[in-house]
């Protein structure tokens, strides 16, 4: 042997060739990058940083971002740091709001996905297209005024026989007026309420009485009704996912307001103009 080397054993050396080799995790959410006077920065707070970022800074090289939103989150804790702990009342009640809005957003969020399962979808497409028909389009032309008179006096020369076409590019004020008052094809939510109701209890060649809308004093001939084909399944899975969340998150908010203990003081002199006195909150 010898002096100052120490040979093992064959047995020795097997033994020790056994041992497990201790394994490095790979970096998670929790993994810590940098600690500021004890307070721990970790990759889960840079992946947050990251994603709140402007879309032409999110375009930057890795490495490049890495290093920024590293720094960022050291100046940011180190600043915070400063407070000793005193945080201004606008700030809690800005970080309350904050946490409100993202709790609230993960609970629709969860109610949303699970309302639109693959098996939701084809129940729902099922419900609406079972029968293979598309539902009812309407080609159809209007007349647009200002009051309910003029919309009588217009309803009143198509009854005495005036051709619909002529008297809309006379009378109609809507951008259709110069083509007859022409809409051409719509489907049904295509139009505003008022106007769809209207058209719905029309056959073709009728004339409804004057009805208004938000755009004014409408009379509506229907000029066609067709049925369409159903669409395939692919082509309206947006829309019936959309319907589907939008149900199953108002029957959720209703559920959860409904069955809440709500009070809601009455505070004397209120004026709701205070909403706009940030004073209030900075003191």
């Amino acid at each position: 042997m010898r002096k100052g080397i120490t040979f093992l054993s064959g047995v020795a050396m097997s033994a020790l060739l056994m041992l497990p080799v201790p394994v490095t995790a790979a970096p998670h959410a929790n993994t810590v990058v940098a600690v500021v006077n004890g307070e721990e920065i970790t990759i889960g707070h840079m992946i947050l940083s990251r994603a709140t970022l402007p879309a032409q800074y999110q375009q930057l090289p890795a490495d490049v971002l890495y290093n920024a939103i590293l720094d960022q989150l050291i100046q940011q804790t180190a600043l915070k740091q400063a407070l000793h702990g005193e945080v201004p009342h606008y700030i809690e009640l800005s970080l309350e709001n904050e946490s409100r809005s993202l709790l609230a957003a993960e609970v629709i969020e969860t109610v949303m996905r699970k309302a639109t399962t693959e098996e939701d979808l084809l129940a729902a497409y099922d419900a609406e297209y079972s029968d293979g028909d598309g539902g009812d389009e309407f080609n159809a032309s209007h007349i647009l005024v200002e009051t309910e008179e003029e919309a009588q006096i217009v309803k009143l020369e198509l009854d005495a026989g005036a051709n619909f076409a002529t008297l809309a590019q006379e009378k109609s004020t809507g951008p259709s007026g110069p083509s007859g008052g022409e809409l051409g094809w719509f489907g049904k939510g295509r139009m505003v309420p008022e106007f769809e109701e209207a058209v719905l209890k029309l056959k073709s060649g009728e004339v409804s009485d004057p009805i208004q809308t938000q755009f004014g004093w409408h009379v509506i001939i229907l000029n066609e009704r067709r049925k369409t084909s159903a669409p395939e399944f692919e082509a309206v899975r947006e829309d019936l996912a959309t319907k589907l969340q939008n149900e199953a998150v108002e029957a959720r908010v209703n559920e959860l307001t409904t069955s809440a203990e709500i009070e809601r003081p009455e505070v004397e002199d209120l004026d709701p103009a205070i909403l706009q006195n940030l004073d209030l909150v900075r003191n």
